[in-house]
């Protein structure tokens, strides 16, 4: 019998693309499924792989979504996202930052995920190299290389903080012609905020070489006795890409958002009418009502920041060695080269064993994520006192 048209040979199996082939694995999410799976036969494991918060979106948002639901109809909306909430991110900005953002700038989006691809494709042709920060969050590389663009790794130092630097990114436009740069503050996995002073420097490099700015901004509202600034304050042009899913906890609602300079409107939502449509209609409802829970925002950023302490004070005596800043956002990067170099196998044993679930380093660094760790505070305090407790008797 012959195969039929639509239905390959058995023998003869359908391959990937060579662009897929090229998109590594997220090492977060593999762990997260392992987890889940342990989960599921009931062995309680304590999640410190994935960035998710465990407080529920705030009070003020799921009762705008019943009421969105109640109304019957869940329609599509602009491409670039409703008005009002368009016009709510842009007030953000001046009573946050005092920068001035016309509403028109803003494109809201199916999460900061689809922001990037937003990004990238209108930057961007194939080939482009785009300086991107090493450590770093994983999907950055991903995106550029299913999009046929080239991730080239920005290296950050100890003695810099693990933040980017002009002089890192002369070097590397040097070395090889960028089209691009992007910039995570605060960053994951290390935590750091890029200071002020620095951030311009770095906004200023790139203008001067005529690179695009793309700033990472999802974890602002979340750092710990340092100053956070948009780089819109200091590069009109900056592309700048943030969410709801951090800071109001709202991850699996899916929505976000960026600002770009007024040439480049018209063609992302070129690009997002025909890969969207529009942004969930529900999700920018309830979106639009997260700007008045600021309450409970910092509430949560207070437990995040408990939580961070008592992390930093138990890791010296669990072995786990020296972490990075740590500024903002939620999570210990935490050097483990005196107990292995295998972050992988260690992850593994971790969850195999001590029931806890932490993402190796090679999910953001090739070279030297071998011996780190990310440890994700996201989570209650009682799960970090009760996550120490099981190392502690893990690794003694």
């Amino acid at each position: 019998m012959t195969a039929s048209a639509d239905r390959p040979d058995a023998e003869a199996p359908l391959r990937a693309s060579l662009r897929a082939s090229r998109v590594a694995p997220f090492l977060a999410m593999d762990i997260m499924a392992a987890a889940a799976i342990r989960d599921r036969q009931g062995d309680g494991v304590i999640h410190m792989e994935v960035g998710q918060p465990s407080a529920p979106a705030p009070r003020g948002v799921v009762e705008a979504a019943r009421r969105a639901l109640e109304s019957g109809r869940l329609p599509y909306t602009d491409a670039l996202g409703m008005p009002a909430l368009r016009e709510r991110i842009a007030r953000h900005y001046r009573d946050t930052y005092g920068v001035a953002v016309a509403p028109e700038r803003i494109i809201v989006t199916t999460g900061s995920s689809a922001g990037f691809v937003l990004a990238f494709l209108s930057l961007f042709d194939a080939g482009a190299r785009v300086a991107v920060p090493q450590p770093g969050y994983p999907a950055y590389r991903s995106i550029l290389h299913a999009l046929d663009l080239i991730p080239a790794p920005m290296i950050l130092r100890d003695e810099d903080r693990f933040a980017p630097t002009s002089e890192a990114l002369r070097a590397l436009h040097r070395k090889e012609a960028l089209s691009g740069i992007l910039v995570m503050s605060p960053a994951n996995p290390s935590g750091t905020v890029i200071e002020p002073a620095r951030l311009a420097d770095l906004c200023a490099t790139a203008r001067d070489l005529g690179l695009p700015f793309i700033s990472d901004e999802i974890y602002h509202g979340l750092s710990y006795g340092v100053p956070t600034e948009t780089a819109l304050k200091f590069d009109d042009d900056a592309i700048v890409i943030n969410s709801f899913s951090k800071t109001y906890c709202m991850t699996g609602w899916r929505i976000g958002w960026m600002v770009a300079p007024p040439w480049l409107v018209r063609p992302i939502e070129r690009l997002a009418q025909n890969l969207y449509i529009s942004p969930p209609y529900l999700s920018q409802v309830a979106a639009l009502a997260a700007f008045d829970a600021m309450e409970e925002a910092e509430a949560i950023r207070l437990g995040y920041a408990a939580n961070r302490a008592l992390l930093l004070d138990a890791f010296p005596s669990l072995g786990l060695g020296r972490t990075h800043p740590a500024d903002g956002a939620f999570y210990l990067y935490a050097d483990i080269a005196n107990l292995t170099d295998d972050a992988s196998a260690f992850c593994r044993r971790m969850l195999d064993e001590a029931g806890v679930a932490a993402t190796p380093g090679l999910d953001f660094d090739a070279a030297e994520g071998g011996h780190h760790v990310r440890f994700s505070f996201a989570g209650s305090e009682q799960d970090c006192v009760e996550a120490v407790r099981r190392l502690k008797a893990w690794l003694r």
